[in-house]
């Protein structure tokens, strides 16, 4: 397995996965927060109605995926606008395994197959290109939009962490998922 030393482009039929840019912070302004998609990623907003990012905020966002040195974390592109992010990590070259996780952070574009389409391309990276035997992913039991994505590329629920993370003042399941090289589904 030969992990890239720069992210590497990848490609869907409506998306494109690539490194980050600075025209992400206005991408990411544009996003702002949602409450909703803070809470699937496990947060508890203070607010109930979608709010606008501060361009200070978006800059500092920037500024630390823009330093990650994960070469497996890319920016989602759409239609030549930002509106996410996607990664394996925790890789694992002599068990060839790496987790997976995604944000589509523009709530005008879920619900419409981005997740899913994201999703299978970085399968085929993952497995196809860099020869990976094994992806996993954890997801809170209420994201059930996500956990849909994951069944139809192909994931299976391996478990649940009870009582995981602690959401809005109550206690939550992380369901535990994966999948195995011959099991991927291609698009």
């Amino acid at each position: 397995m030969i992990v890239p030393k720069r992210t590497p482009v990848v490609r869907s039929a409506r998306t494109v996965l690539r490194p980050f840019r600075s025209e992400d912070i206005d991408g990411r302004v544009r996003c702002g927060k949602d409450p909703e998609i803070i809470r699937m990623f496990g947060g508890s907003p203070a607010f109930s109605e979608p709010v606008s990012m501060p361009l200070d905020d978006a800059t500092a966002w920037y500024d630390e995926v823009s330093t990650d040195s994960n070469p497996l974390h890319w920016a989602v592109e759409t239609e030549g606008e930002f509106i996410g992010t996607a990664r394996l990590h925790g890789l694992d070259e002599t068990d060839r395994r790496a987790r997976y996780a995604i944000g589509l952070l523009d709530r005008g574009r879920l619900g419409i197959g981005l997740g899913t389409e994201v999703t299978q391309a970085v399968l085929q990276y993952g497995f196809g290109t860099l020869g990976l035997h094994r992806i996993d992913l954890r997801v809170l039991a209420y994201n059930t939009r996500a956990i849909r994505c994951y069944l139809r590329c192909g994931f299976v629920e391996e478990g649940r962490e009870r009582d995981a993370a602690y959401v809005q003042n109550k206690w939550h399941d992380d369901v535990i998922m994966g999948i195995l090289e011959h099991e991927v589904r291609t698009p």
